[in-house]
């Protein structure tokens, strides 16, 4: 027959930051490396970075700052909806499109997923 699944409600969810960053001016930046293979990594010129850089908007950043592994989704929400008001209109929608996003791309895990 058909498999149950079982719906996930992303405001009930805890994300975990799963990526290094740095912070610039109040602007969060993602480092990706270019390669996980060390003998790879050394070809890489002393200039250039052995990270791709993935960059975030005002609200992308406070978002990113927000997450601290023991937090609801919903709760970062409400928060952000509380400094941005009608800039991030409405809140509990983006940001859990945003976090969707970074979950897709192993920016971000859920502590409720882990493990499965």
């Amino acid at each position: 027959m058909f498999k149950k699944t079982k719906v996930i409600n992303y405001l009930e969810l805890t994300p975990i930051r799963n990526r290094e960053f740095v912070e610039e001016e109040g602007k969060i930046t993602i480092l990706i490396p270019k390669f996980k293979n060390n003998y790879l990594k050394s070809l890489i010129p002393k200039k250039k970075s052995p990270n791709f850089h993935i960059n975030f908007d005002e609200l992308g950043s406070a978002t990113w700052k927000k997450i601290d592994g023991e937090k609801k989704v919903e709760v970062i929400a409400n928060e952000l909806a509380e400094i941005f008001g009608d800039k991030i209109a409405p809140a509990e929608e983006r940001v859990t499109k945003f976090l969707s996003q970074l979950y897709q791309h192993k920016f971000i895990k859920f502590k409720e997923l882990m493990g499965k």
